[in-house]
């Protein structure tokens, strides 16, 4: 059987209306609304206190306390 790796982010970028996964080859563009209730309806304060995992395979915004993995996040990509 084979192994499949988790995808993984080299960093992420905060924007008005999305959220930016930079991946090693390209980067995706996730609206707010595609990310989850929370963060939809958070304000840019809250969104813009992000933090990328040690390992990038997730972000935490600890003011909503929200996680969610960079797989998750890119089932719903939109590429930029």
């Amino acid at each position: 059987m084979q192994k499949i790796e988790p995808i993984t982010a080299k960093a992420i970028e905060i924007g008005d209306d999305a959220l930016v996964v930079v991946l090693s080859d390209r980067r995706v563009r996730v609206p707010w609304q595609n990310c989850s209730r929370r963060l939809a309806t958070a304000s840019q304060a809250e969104r813009r206190h992000a933090e990328l995992s040690p390992g990038g395979y997730g972000v935490h915004w600890p003011l909503l306390d929200e996680d969610l993995s960079v797989s998750g996040l890119l089932r719903n990509d939109n590429n930029e």
